[in-house]
């Protein structure tokens, strides 16, 4: 019998079974999750499942029970903590957090996603396709059964990624519902739940109300977000549950799934695509023309290929003869992937005007691919 997806003696254990000599590579795990996160079209539980973590997070998840909550307001602190996989969520998300610091602040990866895309999703697709290998490798049995799972797996996760946008209410009830539905897809491999809330058409409102927090709106801000917070910790709650009593009964078919689920995310991660974003347009503050920033823009046009940039919007008085008599909003406008269409350069699904870079996909997806054996080793770690 083949090597199970996921170590057996880590696989279930009521307990927190997290050591200080697995830790950092626990840490590292926790980065590449991160580093999948930000990536459009790319999950942590994607990275989770790949590095061999799944269903150990699942169980970490389903240790925020009932109980917990009981003996904590029972006052029973000791108790309490001592059911909840603290140290593994504690190491995985300090991982997770230094991943979206580092890609944000140190090097830009959603800049380079813009500036050198070719590169970065052949990066993810690489990776992607050399662990599927691996994780087929790895399952137990792959009968007729398992390949209709994953086959099954591969057709939802292409329609899910090939979904376009529609208007739906803002009812709190369906905000309640979006909530349940982006964490249930943040935590399955191959699905985003922020590419999710774009097609649920709340990603913008979910941004509208956390800009309201922090001034006069604040209450109003808080009492829109609460919908979308309470489903998600419901639907957390319920799937991780539903998710992991799949695994205990039906593993390789469930472990099938999700592979599939990563075979239809390729859809989407393909280097060389036609994407169609949405721009999400706010007004940063107000100068006078004179004022260097305003001055700065008027001279230097901001390079609208990229994820977040500033320009210049309404004059207010613009009838003045005088520039320090004017007033101009400087907006700032975000770029968000809503719907993208794979192609191959210079044959299916290209155009005219595609000026891809060839060469930098390529040895993108060969850079995955290599990194591959990496994680390989780092799954039985």
């Amino acid at each position: 019998m083949g090597r199970r997806i996921v170590a057996e003696e880590k696989k279930s254990s009521p307990k927190d079974t997290t050591t200080i000599k697995e830790a950092p590579f626990l840490a590292l795990k926790g980065f590449l999750m991160g580093s999948a996160d930000i990536v459009p079209g790319v999950s942590g539980g994607t990275m989770a499942l790949i590095v061999g973590i799944y269903e150990r997070l699942l169980n970490a998840i389903k240790s925020v029970n009932g109980r917990f909550i009981k003996t904590l307001f029972s006052f029973k602190w000791k108790e309490a903590f001592g059911e909840v996989h603290f140290f593994f969520l504690g190491i995985l998300f300090l991982g997770i957090f230094s991943a979206l610091a580092f890609f944000t602040k140190v090097v830009p990866l959603q800049i380079y996603m813009f500036t050198h895309p070719e590169i970065v999703y052949g990066l993810f697709f690489g990776l992607i396709v050399g662990s599927i290998y691996i994780l087929i490798k790895a399952l137990e049995r792959f009968s007729k059964i398992e390949l209709g799972m994953l086959v099954l797996g591969m057709a939802f996760g292409i329609w899910i990624v090939s979904l376009v946008p529609v208007d739906t209410p803002e009812h709190p009830a369906f905000v309640f519902l979006s909530g349940s539905i982006a964490i249930c897809a943040m935590i399955l491999p191959g699905i985003s739940g922020s590419y999710l809330l774009l097609i649920m058409r709340k990603y913008d409102y979910l941004l509208s109300q956390i800009g309201k927090i922090g001034g006069v709106e604040t209450l109003d801000g808080m009492m829109g977000l609460l919908p979308f917070v309470l489903g998600a910790i419901v639907g957390l709650a319920v799937f991780s549950r539903f998710l992991s009593w799949l695994l205990s009964k039906y593993h390789p078919q469930t472990i099938a799934v999700l592979i599939g689920f990563l075979i239809g995310s390729l859809y989407v991660i393909w280097p060389y695509q036609h994407r169609e974003f949405v721009q999400q347009v706010s007004v940063s503050e107000v100068q006078y023309m004179d004022h260097p920033k305003v001055q700065e823009l008027m001279e230097n046009p901001p390079d609208t290929n990229l994820p977040e940039y500033e320009r210049l919007g309404k004059v207010s008085n613009a009838e003045s003869n005088f520039d320090e008599m004017k007033q101009v909003e400087i907006e700032t406008v975000k770029n968000k992937l809503i719907r993208s269409e794979p192609y191959v350069p210079g044959w299916i699904g290209a155009k005219e005007e595609d000026d891809p870079n060839v060469w930098g996909g390529m040895i993108g997806i060969l850079a995955g691919i290599l990194m591959v054996g990496g994680l390989e080793r780092l799954r039985e770690k």
